[in-house]
């Protein structure tokens, strides 16, 4: 949507809107959540002034996977659409014209060439995120952690900071983090090998 934009300045205030969050740290944007979505926070507040109920969102563990993922929207998408928007501008512009000309619609233009255009873009960035796949960062995770949301918020890095770091198992968290590491790599090489064979070139 941004790369359809035609006035360039609007265009360059949209990318920078997006693209900021990505410079906020997570302890900066677990902040902003609790300061929003506490029970005396922004959000309550104004659905109390609609003559609403209050919703308990930070302890309710059924919300709780819900807001992980959000604040990932909100922080990370700024970082995906540089790179789209990067790979949407080496398309030729002329293959749309051509394509209006034979009477194609918005959608046969996206399936037929913008898709086919930044097919090898979304094969690399596939590959590399299959990388970090079992890798859901601790940072945000510890940071929204509380104990009325800990039998679902609780993963890899979090189970390995209190059982390795804190009880002082430093191998058990050793081993697991080479565990970590061969996934990775094994998922990475199989993608690789596997976009190959597809026609594509790959990470390597």
């Amino acid at each position: 949507m941004i790369h359809e934009v035609t006035q360039r300045a609007f265009k360059r205030v949209l990318q920078t809107v997006f693209y900021m969050p990505h410079f906020l740290s997570w302890v900066v944007v677990a902040g902003i959540f609790y300061l929003m979505f506490q029970s005396d926070g922004a959000v309550n507040n104004m659905l109390v002034d609609m003559g609403m109920s209050k919703i308990d969102i930070l302890s309710n563990p059924d919300n709780f996977r819900f807001m992980l993922v959000m604040q990932v929207i909100w922080k990370e998408s700024g970082w995906g659409t540089i790179i789209y928007l990067a790979a949407l501008s080496s398309i030729d512009v002329e293959l749309y014209e051509a394509a209006k000309m034979d009477g194609a619609g918005r959608l046969r233009q996206i399936w037929n060439i913008t898709l086919p255009g930044i097919r090898s873009t979304i094969v690399v960035l596939f590959i590399l995120r299959l990388g970090s796949v079992l890798d859901v960062g601790f940072e945000q995770i510890f940071l929204m952690l509380n104990p009325s949301v800990r039998d679902v918020g609780e993963v890899i890095e979090t189970y390995v900071y209190q059982a390795g770091v804190v009880n002082g198992n430093f191998s058990f968290s050793t081993a697991v983090g080479l565990m970590k590491g061969l996934i990775g790599l094994i998922l990475i090489y199989g993608a690789n090998k596997l976009a190959k064979r597809m026609g594509e070139r790959g990470v390597f």
